[in-house]
């Protein structure tokens, strides 16, 4: 550590390690979000298919590859469309990331991720990945967090739950009346 240095750049050096160990940990949330969010998106899909097919509701449903091919290819299209808006609010509204900062959301956020899909937890990693950035946030004082920025998020977790149900709830409703099942 160089003592004599600016203090803003106090820490450049130590920084400058987290950078290239970024890479790891970005790998290892992109396996814990596809080992959790394609399996949450196929998995009601894969149970509807197998009720079609067999006219009863198992606990456990075969998965085509063909289900999994789609799941993936949906994730990765809904990052590519709208992704980059939560990823900018993520990476750099709820507080400044460094990246010993980065590197200890992404580890923390993607080692919860693979413990709850190895318990077969279907978690939200947007919803994981906000509170890692909110610790690292927290660990330097509530002072480093734009408490506006997560007063908007959570009110969007609110609202998205009974937003989620009345539009499934409707869909169910039009489809039922459509096919008069």
């Amino acid at each position: 550590v160089d003592n004599t240095a600016d203090k803003s750049f106090h820490y450049a050096s130590v920084e400058k390690v987290f950078t290239p160990m970024m890479v790891f940990t970005a790998a290892a949330m992109s396996f814990a979000h596809g080992s959790n969010d394609v399996a949450n998106g196929i998995g009601p899909i894969a149970a509807v298919l197998s009720l079609v097919d067999t006219g009863t509701l198992a606990s456990k449903a075969p998965v085509p590859w063909w289900i999994l091919l789609a799941g993936g290819i949906a994730i990765v299209v809904g990052l590519a469309t709208y992704g980059y808006k939560v990823m900018e609010t993520i990476g750099s509204k709820i507080t400044e990331l460094t990246p010993s900062r980065g590197y200890c959301a992404t580890l923390a956020s993607s080692a919860t991720v693979i413990v709850a899909s190895g318990l077969g937890m279907p978690v939200s990693t947007t919803h994981i990945a906000v509170g890692a950035v909110m610790g690292v946030g927290l660990a330097r004082g509530i002072g480093a967090l734009d408490l506006r920025v997560l007063g908007n998020i959570v009110v969007s977790w609110f609202i998205t739950l009974p937003v989620g149900a009345a539009l499934a709830a409707i869909f169910f409703y039009v489809l039922k009346a459509f096919f008069g099942a």
